[in-house]
């Protein structure tokens, strides 16, 4: 006599997600579970511009991990932000210069980030120009991360605030085109 499988799907229970309370707590999508237990730890991986109903945004992917369940409502914090590759390679094109730097830095309330950032110079720049901007913006990263919440520090990435004033601050070094975050992860 043959054994009747039973269908997994009727057991599983539908969770709504919800973005982290920076992005407004919005209703990101649902997910199927077996229990509370098994939706915990899941990553999420969503466009920015759905977070921010900007469009401009939408070359950034955010990756969410669950938290917290609660009936069936699952909330999420941020675990990584990262832009696609293919607007970095848009951005680097011929007689310009590309200097980037991986900063690991902890911010006011104990929360340890690495930040992977990309200059682009308008021109072709000298080498020892390059090393003067990768110096001063390590420098300017830890100070700036040391004195923020790691909330506000990422707001500040996804509104561009960070960029403009690493912009005005390395403009005296060599002249800027671009700066932009290539990744943030957050370690802890």
């Amino acid at each position: 006599m043959a054994v009747q499988k039973s269908d997994k799907w009727k057991f599983k229970k539908w969770y709504t997600i919800l973005a982290p309370k920076m992005f407004n707590e919005i209703e990101i999508g649902e997910m199927p579970a077996n229990s509370d237990k098994s939706a915990l730890g899941r990553n999420i991986k969503v466009a920015l511009s759905n977070l921010t109903n900007n469009p401009s945004n939408s070359y950034t992917n955010v990756i969410l991990k669950v938290t917290d369940v609660n009936g069936n409502v699952a909330h999420t914090k941020i675990v990584e932000m990262a832009q696609l590759y293919s607007y970095i390679r848009s951005l680097v094109r011929r007689y310009r210069s590309v200097a980037s730097a991986v900063q690991p830095v902890k911010t006011k309330d104990d929360v340890e980030m690495v930040a992977k950032v990309i200059i682009i110079t308008r021109g072709r720049t000298a080498h020892t120009k390059l090393i003067g901007l990768r110096k001063e913006l390590e420098g300017y990263l830890k100070s700036y991360f040391s004195e923020n919440e790691h909330n506000a520090a990422i707001m500040a990435i996804v509104e561009g605030r960070l960029q403009s004033e690493l912009a005005t601050k390395l403009n005296h070094i060599a002249p800027i085109n671009k700066i932009e975050v290539n990744k943030l992860e957050i370690k802890s």
